[in-house]
C-alpha cells in the first residue's frame, strides 16, 4: 500500500471520528458512520477495531462519557439528569451505572471530587487516537506575525501534577463567577512555563488568566493579578483537542522558528482559549498559541 493511499484511508476514517465528535447527541449507527467514510456496512465495524484498538461503539460511549465528565467538572449548572440524557441514556440510573463502571466514581461523586489520575488513564485512548489520526494539517498558513498588548489578567497559578489541573480551573471557574468575568466578556489564557513531557510533575508550573480592566480584590481562591506583557509574537491557531496542542507547539519552535529568522523574547509561550470544549466538539476547540518574539 503506498503512502498516499495509506493517508487517503486514514483520511476517511478521520472524518468518521470527526462526525462523532459533533454528533454526539445523534443515534450513531453502523450504517450512518459508514455511509460518512464511504465504507461497506459489513466491514466498517471490524476496519474501525482493527485501526484503533477500539470497538466503534466503545469508542462513541467513552467520547460521550468524557463529555459528560467535563460537563459534571465544569458546568457546574448543568443537571446531571440533563446531561446523563445528552449522553444517550434513557434515566440518571443507566448513566450513573456506565460512569462509574468507567472512571470508578459515580456522577455526583465525581462532579463533588473528581479523581483525575483515574480520568486521565481511562480516557488516554481517546487522547492516543487523537494524536496519532486527527493531526492538524497546513499549519506553517496559519501562523501570523502579531503585536500583543500589554493584558492585565486575573491568574490563579497551578503549581504540581498537570494531571490536576481541572482542580484548578473548577476554582479559576468559581473565582470568574463570582467577579462576573464569563469567557464571552473576557478572553482565557494560559501562560505555558513548562512542558510536562520533560518537567517533574511536582515542578510543573502553568497560569490560568481571564483578561480584566479592574484590580484583582483579595479572595481566598488565590487569584492574582499579572500582566502579559506586550511585544512582538508568533501566533499559530490550534484547532482541535488539547491532545494535539504539543504538536502544534512543536511545530512553532522545530520547524517554522529556525526557518524564520526570529528570535524567541524573555517571555514564556502562552495561549489563548478562544473556544471550549464541551461548548463545542472536540476537534473544533480553537486554542491559539503566542510565541513571544525580539
Amino acid at each position: 500500500m503506498t503512502e498516499s493511499v495509506l493517508n487517503t484511508y486514514y483520511s476517511r476514517f478521520r472524518q468518521v471520528l470527526e462526525y462523532i465528535d459533533s454528533h454526539l447527541d445523534d443515534d450513531l449507527t453502523i450504517e450512518r458512520l459508514s455511509n460518512v467514510a464511504a465504507f461497506s456496512k459489513y466491514h466498517f465495524h471490524r476496519q474501525f477495531s482493527e485501526l484503533f484498538g477500539i470497538g466503534v461503539y466503545k469508542y462513541i460511549q467513552l467520547n460521550r462519557l468524557k463529555r459528560a465528565s467535563y460537563q459534571l467538572a465544569f458546568r457546574q449548572r448543568m443537571q446531571i439528569v440533563d446531561i446523563s440524557l445528552a449522553s444517550g441514556y434513557e434515566n440518571h440510573e443507566s448513566f450513573s451505572r456506565a460512569f462509574k463502571k468507567s472512571i470508578g466514581q459515580t456522577p455526583t461523586e465525581f462532579r463533588e471530587y473528581p479523581q483525575w489520575n483515574l480520568w486521565h488513564s481511562t480516557y488516554q485512548v481517546l487522547s492516543n487516537i487523537r494524536t496519532e489520526y486527527m493531526k492538524q494539517e497546513n499549519q506553517s498558513a496559519t501562523v501570523k506575525l502579531i503585536t500583543f498588548k500589554d493584558t492585565k489578567v486575573a491568574v490563579l497559578e497551578h503549581r504540581g501534577d498537570p494531571n490536576l489541573i481541572g482542580n484548578s480551573v473548577r476554582k479559576f471557574i468559581e473565582w470568574r463567577k463570582q467577579n462576573n468575568l464569563p469567557p464571552s466578556v473576557s478572553a482565557t489564557y494560559n501562560i505555558l512555563y513548562d512542558n510536562p513531557a520533560d518537567t517533574l510533575p511536582d515542578d510543573y508550573r502553568l497560569d490560568i488568566c481571564v483578561s480584566i480592566q479592574r484590580n484583582v480584590a483579595d479572595n481566598q481562591f488565590g487569584v492574582v493579578e499579572k500582566i502579559i506583557p506586550g511585544g512582538r509574537c508568533a501566533v499559530l491557531r490550534h484547532i482541535g483537542a488539547d491532545a494535539n496542542l504539543g504538536e502544534s507547539i512543536t511545530y512553532l519552535y522545530s520547524k517554522w522558528l529556525p526557518l524564520s529568522g526570529e528570535e524567541p523574547r524573555d517571555f514564556p509561550l502562552f495561549i489563548q482559549r478562544v473556544s471550549f470544549f464541551p461548548d463545542v466538539a472536540e476537534h473544533e476547540a480553537i486554542t491559539d498559541v503566542f510565541l513571544p518574539l525580539k
